[in-house]
């Protein structure tokens, strides 16, 4: 018989804040109602956070949703924001997939895949109807949201895409609507110009170029060398877009200006050569920190830019008004004037008058003289992104930072409006308003352990020892240690034991949260301690080549000035072990017999615990035994070590049973299951550096499962006393439960998904390297992107035309006969469309229609051109019978510029051609014809409304404005049509 087992799942992860490998945005509250309410209150922060994104309320410090997706593995790396509807958001991955996710219902609208690597940059147009991103593979592709395809790769950079902004020229609100002197709106003439054009783009990479693109030609119109010193880092766009700032190595930010102006005129000429240069360099400056600088950011009334690099800090510049950079201009000469009136005696020559002249132009001042620092931000972390918050003008600057120690910080600055009254020259005082830290540790988890009844789990890491409910995942208790590499709840589950790297044992009360003693008990770090199975004593190694053991005590203890005397817990070291080398792990066996310890010598030693002498002595491993377990009826042992080994021991002669070659890096922990309720007491699980869990039968020594999941090297592991799930903490802060489920595995199973999987890896990343090969380098190039998604739908349309056209032919034959004679037999048909009920054409369209458009062309591009002529007698069959005709379209345009010159060649495709162009003409018209009779009763109805009351229809953006903004000119009235 077959054995089976139960599947172990990812069921919830905690203890991480924010990733180190995505930004931070900040948003409102959607709950607000209009703009005023939404400008009070702390906001939101959106961050990614391992394959997840999270919403957090900064003021209360909680979790306001989580979005997921389930298919999903791949790591969080950037996030951005719809300027249209802000509760849209575009998410790139580390697999170099996309999605837009509706903050509202907490679920994905489009999935796009078209990057070979990691997403680094997405961006929104104004409109929020494209998307542009920029990845690790040096491409940017430009997506159409509304169809939901990728529209065109554009081809240049040579690096990592580092920088990403639209810039529109001439948005519809800012200058295709002006107001007369009336107050009422008109437009400028420009719609038609505006409705077609797609504005342009300017981009920065790791090759330190910025470039502009014309993204209506699809060209480059212009680059230039971003940074002086090696890699442009950083871009933003200020808000009026009229200039741009790139950051690169040793603290450099180049400020350049855009021609917004010359942009406009260009974007409606339809001939015509570039007039000049768009984008000019003004100038540097330079960061306090020389260090590399990583995120660049304008505010958004484009008065303050904060910049950062990997420091704890952010920096704030100032950009002066226009009065204020006069008066620095109007100084400068007069200096310049008196040390030449003392230099010449009062001679001023021409020279020294034309260059008051030059000073007095704004667009020529040195960049140091607009732009000037205003306040160095220190922060709690590392800085890995920053983001403005949106606050009322002329209230206090708020900044959003996302640290690496997995924090979030918001930062409260004076402006410089709030201190008119004091002249002095000293940075204003910032504070910390809010923070998001009490979920999370600061530092790598070093150590995790369970209670005895599975609802508390201890966390420690480097100062933080946290204690959670396993069930709510919420952080009870917080408490300061020292530098945790090992901990354990004791009996009772009141009191946890941490062992730190300065050799104390440190005793904590949970119900108290306070620290009742610490111990010194090794020299060194203290790498392992283990509580003995009855409960009344435990033992402990370290590196000072020893291993003690403790008993616990509860002692009467005299308050001071009182002759009273309160119980007190003490550890109390009763027995010492010298050993030869550094002690890496220690465990006691179930049954108390013997004692292990691992050393840093390659070896095991297994002593009695009674008498500490020497049983058996383990030879094996070729390097360090990092870890090591014994099952539940003390007859095996596992151990672990930094050689990529697993090895499976008999307790009774200290035989090897097997060696395991497990994973791929170091193996960190291993662990039994700590009964044999089902028969599964020599089942252990073995995590490692390469970030995977595995499950493995001891007994038939072959690997169960693997649990993927963590983006980081995982450090700690702890297996419940009931078996029903594990715990493990890894490098990228997060805590994650694996729970096991009723689901059977078999192992021949496993082993076939395994197969699957590699074969599935090894032709993508072929599929890849072909698309790599076979590309020529042009500037522009398709979207697409050939996956197993793809090929199998590819394969679908393919298997669907094969069934389809013999059963349309042998129905087309039928229905002739029919009419000659009434009483023929029908056909025999596929049991598909025996099963469904539904014709060939039908049929072949749901098939079609279940595709995502994103992948529809990329499953077009498999069908060899023998199906073409099949597929067309089905467009030509959906024409005229009206059938989804955008669909339609879509792939027939998309067919003929794939097959251009074989249709064309073709002499029996050309009135199947003529066929379907009569018929989609028909569709069209009729279509038109409909819309046209809507807009002529929508009018219709405007005009009875308008008749009929005395109020009209108002655009509501104009009206929300208009409440908020107060000193802006009266708003006009907008037409229903």
């Amino acid at each position: 018989m077959v054995k089976s087992y139960l599947k172990y799942e990812h069921s919830k992860t905690f203890g991480l804040i924010t990733s180190s490998s995505s930004n931070v945005l900040w948003t409102a509250h959607e709950d607000a109602q209009n703009a005023t309410v939404r400008q009070a209150g702390a906001g939101k922060a959106v961050v990614g956070a391992g394959e997840e994104v999270l919403c957090w309320d900064l003021k209360k410090g909680e979790l306001v949703s989580r979005w997921k997706d389930k298919d999903c593995v791949a790591e969080v790396t950037t996030v951005a924001r719809s300027h249209a509807d802000p509760e849209i958001f575009a998410v790139g991955y580390g697999d170099g997939t996309i999605r837009i996710w509706d903050s509202r219902i907490a679920s994905t609208i489009v999935n796009f895949n078209g990057h070979r690597s990691a997403v680094t940059l997405l961006a929104f147009n104004d409109e929020g109807s494209h998307l542009a991103s920029g990845s690790k593979d040096t491409d940017i592709i430009i997506w159409d949201l509304i169809a939901e395809v990728g529209l065109y790769k554009l081809r240049g950079h040579e690096n990592q895409i580092t920088g990403l902004q639209f810039l529109h020229p001439k948005s519809k609100s800012a200058r295709g609507r002006d107001q007369d002197e009336n107050g009422n709106e008109h437009s400028e003439g420009f719609e038609n110009g505006e409705s077609t054009r797609s504005g342009f783009l300017l981009t920065t990479s790791k090759d330190a170029k910025i470039k502009l693109w014309d993204l209506e030609s699809r060209h480059c119109v212009e680059t230039h060398l971003a940074q002086s010193n090696g890699e442009c880092w950083a871009l933003d766009v200020s808000p009026d877009g009229s200039g741009c700032v790139t950051a690169g190595n040793d603290g450099e930010l180049k400020v350049w200006s855009i021609n917004m102006p010359g942009l406009t005129r260009n974007s409606l000429q339809v001939n015509g050569e570039a007039e000049q240069k768009y984008i000019k360099e003004r100038g540097s400056m330079y960061r306090q920190n020389k260090d590399r600088t990583i995120g660049v950011k304008f505010h958004p009334q484009g008065k303050y830019i904060a910049a950062h690099g990997s420091e704890k800090a952010v920096e704030v510049w100032r950009v002066r008004s226009e009065v204020e950079v006069q008066k620095t201009l109007a100084r400068k000469r007069k200096r310049r004037r008196e040390k030449l009136l003392t230099a010449q005696r009062g001679n001023l020559n021409d020279d020294m008058v034309n260059g008051d002249d030059v000073a007095d132009d704004l667009a020529t001042a040195d960049v140091t003289d607009v732009i000037v620092p205003y306040v160095i931000v220190r922060t709690g972390g590392k800085v890995r992104s920053a983001d403005w918050g949106r606050g009322k003008a002329g209230k206090a600057l708020h900044l959003l930072s996302a640290n690496t120690n997995n924090e979030l910080e918001l930062y409260s600055i004076p402006t410089n409006n709030a201190d008119k009254k004091k002249r002095s020259t000293e940075p204003p005082e910032y504070n910390r308003a809010f923070a998001v830290d009490m979920p999370g540790h600061r530092a790598d988890v070093r150590a995790v352990a369970l209670s005895s009844d599975d609802r508390m789990l201890a966390s420690s890491s480097n100062g933080a020892l946290k204690i959670w409910n396993v069930r709510t995942q919420s952080c009870i208790r917080a408490l300061e240690c020292g530098y945790a590499l090992c901990s354990s709840f004791l009996p009772g589950d009141k009191i946890v034991v941490v062992g730190n790297r300065n050799g104390e044992l440190e005793v904590f009360d949970i119900a108290s949260s306070t620290l009742i003693e610490t111990v010194k008990a090794h020299e060194g770090p203290i790498w392992t301690l283990n509580v003995h199975p009855d409960g009344k004593s435990m033992a402990t190694g370290g590196a000072d080549k020893s291993a003690k053991f403790f008993n616990f005590e509860v002692a009467q203890e005299k308050v001071t000035g009182m002759e009273q005397t309160v119980p007190r817990f003490k550890l109390v070291h009763t027995r010492t072990l010298k050993v030869s080398d550094d002690i890496l792990s220690l465990r006691f066996s179930p049954d108390s017999r013997l004692v292990a310890l691992s050393l840093l010598d390659n070896t095991v030693k297994v002593f009695f615990v009674d008498s500490l002498k020497l049983f058996l002595n383990l030879y094996g491993h070729k390097l360090p035994v990092l870890n090591m377990d014994i099952s539940y009826d003390s007859k095996l042992i596992v151990t672990c070590s930094a050689d990529k080994n697993v090895r499976l021991w008999g307790l009774d002669f200290g035989d090897c049973h097997k060696a395991f070659f497990a994973h791929q890096d170091s193996i960190m922990q291993v662990a039994f299951v700590p009964h044999n309720q089902d028969g599964n007491g020599h089942h252990f699980f073995s995590s490692s550096k390469d970030r995977m869990i595995k499950y493995w039968d001891g007994d038939k020594f072959e690997p169960i499962q693997r649990l993927e999941g963590h983006h980081g090297e995982i450090w700690a592991m702890a297996v419940s006393r009931s078996g029903e799930f594990l715990v493990t903490a890894s490098h990228d802060k997060s805590i994650r439960i694996w729970q096991q489920t009723d689901e059977q595995i078999f192992l021949e199973e496993e082993r076939e998904k395994e197969m699957e999987e590699l074969y599935e890896n090894t032709l993508t990343t072929s599929l890849d390297q072909n698309d790599e090969a076979g590309e020529d380098k042009t500037e522009v190039a398709s979207a697409g992107k050939q996956t197993t998604d793809t090929l199998m739908a590819g394969e679908r349309i393919v298997e669907a035309l094969e069934i389809s056209l013999p059963d349309l032919e042998a129905m087309r034959e039928w229905k002739q006969a029919k009419t000659r004679q009434a009483n023929v037999a029908p056909p025999d048909r596929h049991p598909i469309f025996l099963y469904t009920n539904t014709s060939a054409e039908a049929y072949v369209l749901s098939v079609v229609q279940k595709i995502k458009a994103a992948a529809l062309q990329d499953a077009l591009l498999v069908l060899p051109f023998h199906q073409v002529t099949a597929l067309f007698t089905f467009l030509q069959i959906w024409a005229e019978k009206q059938w989804n005709i955008p669909l339609t379209c879509r792939i027939l345009f998309f067919m003929l510029k794939l097959h251009h010159k074989q249709i064309v060649a073709s002499k029996t495709m050309r009135p199947m051609m003529d066929g379907i162009r009569r018929h989609l003409r028909q569709a069209l018209q009729s279509q038109k014809d409909e819309m046209g009779f809507n807009l002529a009763a929508l009018n219709f109805v405007a005009s009875q409304v308008r008749d009929r009351g005395s109020k009209d229809y108002v655009d509501e953006a104009t009206w929300e404005e208009e409440e908020v903004g107060k000193g802006r000119k009266k708003r006009g009235f907008v037409d229903v049509a």
